[in-house]
C-alpha cells in the first residue's frame, strides 16, 4: 500500500470554552479540528496526515504540537516564530447548544507562515503532495502577497497531479470587505477538486439563492466534487454529471446537543476519511454524519478520543 500525504493548512488558536459558571482551556481552530478528526479515522500507514501552520516558541506553541502529535499528525512542517504567539479564542454557549464566538487574533503566527524562514522550503514540498486541504478563514487570515503564494502553491500542486480540497467557512469579519473575499474565492475555486459548502456562508459570500444556482456557480469554477452541508438536514453530494446523492443526517434528540462546535469541521473529516480512502461518497456522507452527531454531543472541538465513532 502506498502512503498517501495530505496537508491541512490554517491556524490553531487557544481556546477558552464556557463551562458552566468557569472556562476550560483547549485547542482549537477550523483546519485543526479536520485534521485531527481525519487522521483518527485514517491509517497513517495509508494517509499521513500533516498541519501546516505558524506558532511561536512559547509554552501554549509547544503544548499545541505536543498534543498534535499525540494525535498522529506530522508537525514538521510547522514554523516557530519568533517574537509571535498563537491566536486565542472563547467560546460562550447558549442552552440550545449554539455558540458565540470572540477572537484575539490580529498577530497571530499563523498569519505568517508564507513568509517565514522555511517558508519557500515548505512550499517546494507540499508542491509534491497528494491532497492539499484549506478553509475560507486560511485565506482570510493572510495578506495579499502572502495569498499570492499560496495560490501558486494550490497551481502547482495541482500540475503535479495532487487535489485541492477547499471548505468555503466564510467570516466576514476576517476580510476588509465581501468584494476582497468574493476575488479570493474566486480564485481558489478555480483551482478547487473538492469544495465543502454551507449554504449560510454561501449567502453571506455571494446573496442567497437556490441551492442549484450555487452548484452551478461553483461547477462553473471547474469543482468536479461538490458537498453541501446542511447541519442537521441531509447533505447533497453533486459528483461530476452524477445525479446527486441526498444523504440523511443522524436524528438527535435536542437534550443531546450540548455542543455545535466544530459540527461542519468534523462532517467534513469524516467525509474525507472515507474518500481519500477510497470510499463512494455515500458512505463518506454516512460517515461525515456520524462524525458530527458524535461530536456536538461534547463540549469544545476536540473530543475525547475515546468518544469517538467505531
Amino acid at each position: 500500500m502506498t502512503c498517501k500525504n495530505i496537508a491541512v493548512i490554517g491556524e490553531c488558536m487557544i481556546e477558552l470554552s464556557q463551562n458552566g459558571a468557569g472556562l476550560s482551556r483547549g485547542f482549537g481552530g477550523d483546519t485543526l479540528n479536520t485534521a485531527v478528526y481525519i487522521a483518527r479515522q485514517t491509517e497513517r500507514q495509508a494517509l499521513n496526515v500533516h498541519y501546516v501552520t505558524a506558532l511561536g516558541n512559547d509554552s501554549f506553541s509547544q503544548e499545541m504540537l505536543r498534543a498534535w502529535r499525540q494525535e498522529e499528525i506530522d508537525t514538521t512542517l510547522v514554523q516557530q516564530l519568533e517574537n509571535k504567539l498563537p491566536g486565542l479564542y472563547v467560546i460562550e454557549t447558549d442552552e440550545t447548544g449554539e455558540r458565540t464566538f470572540y477572537y484575539w487574533r490580529n498577530d497571530a503566527a499563523a498569519r505568517y507562515w508564507l513568509d517565514g524562514p522555511q517558508a519557500d522550503a515548505i512550499c517546494r514540498r507540499l508542491a509534491q503532495f497528494d491532497y492539499l486541504y484549506l478553509s475560507g478563514i486560511s485565506l482570510a487570515i493572510l495578506s495579499s502577497e502572502a495569498r499570492r503564494k499560496l495560490m501558486a502553491l494550490l497551481h502547482q500542486c495541482r500540475a503535479n497531479g495532487g487535489q485541492v480540497i477547499f471548505d468555503n467557512n466564510y467570516r466576514p469579519r476576517l476580510w476588509q470587505n465581501r468584494e476582497e473575499a468574493q476575488q479570493a474565492y474566486r480564485e481558489i475555486l478555480s483551482c478547487t477538486d473538492t469544495a465543502f459548502l454551507t449554504l449560510d456562508d454561501e449567502d453571506a459570500l455571494w446573496g442567497q439563492m437556490p441551492v442549484e444556482q450555487v452548484v452551478k456557480r461553483t461547477r462553473d469554477f471547474g469543482v468536479q466534487e461538490i458537498v453541501i452541508k446542511r447541519g442537521a438536514d441531509a447533505c447533497l453530494v453533486y459528483l461530476n454529471d452524477e445525479t446527486p446523492l441526498e444523504v440523511a443526517a443522524v436524528k438527535l434528540a435536542q437534550e443531546q446537543v450540548i455542543d455545535t462546535t466544530a459540527a461542519g469541521d468534523s462532517f467534513s473529516a469524516g467525509y474525507l476519511a472515507v474518500r481519500l480512502s477510497g470510499g463512494a461518497p455515500q458512505q463518506a456522507a454516512e460517515r461525515g454524519h456520524l462524525t458530527a452527531s458524535t461530536v456536538i454531543q461534547h463540549r469544545g472541538a476536540i473530543i475525547p478520543r475515546a468518544a469517538m465513532p467505531v
